[in-house]
């Protein structure tokens, strides 16, 4: 599992938007603005949306190949990039912890039964250098 450092773990809380890039069937980059929520104890991101959307669909992934994902989150000089395996979460626990963690971050959300959740398992952390593994 991935540990960020303290630094990285302070940036992926501060209230910035990031981008969430995920793979087409035609193997074509979809990239688009998400929030995000960081999961320190599991080593996950979340991000909701609607279960139709682009990004919904490339991470239930094409063929028997799982998705995979990036979230990639600037801010001047600091940035940081989480990249993983992504999976849809579509039960309302999960979606109602989704929604907690969000609001906490950056506001709470209007009730919508089309959300769902992709989570991002981070198998890898790349950052501005001022925030990278010493």
């Amino acid at each position: 599992m991935i540990h960020l450092t303290p630094e990285q773990r302070v940036f992926v809380t501060e209230r910035h938007l990031a981008t969430l890039s995920t793979l087409r069937a035609n193997g074509t980059v979809h990239v688009v603005p998400v929030a995000f929520t960081w999961d320190h104890e599991r080593g996950v991101a979340r991000v909701t949306t609607n279960r139709s959307s682009v990004k919904a669909r490339n991470a239930r992934g094409h063929g028997d190949t799982p998705a995979r994902g990036s979230i990639c989150q600037v801010e001047g000089g600091r940035w940081i990039t989480l990249e993983g395996e992504l999976r849809v979460l579509d039960d309302g626990e999960s979606v109602r912890d989704a929604e907690r963690r969000y609001a906490v971050r950056y506001r709470e959300l209007e009730e919508n039964p089309e959300r769902i959740v992709l989570e991002l398992a981070v198998d890898r952390v790349m950052s501005s250098a001022y925030m990278s593994r010493g």
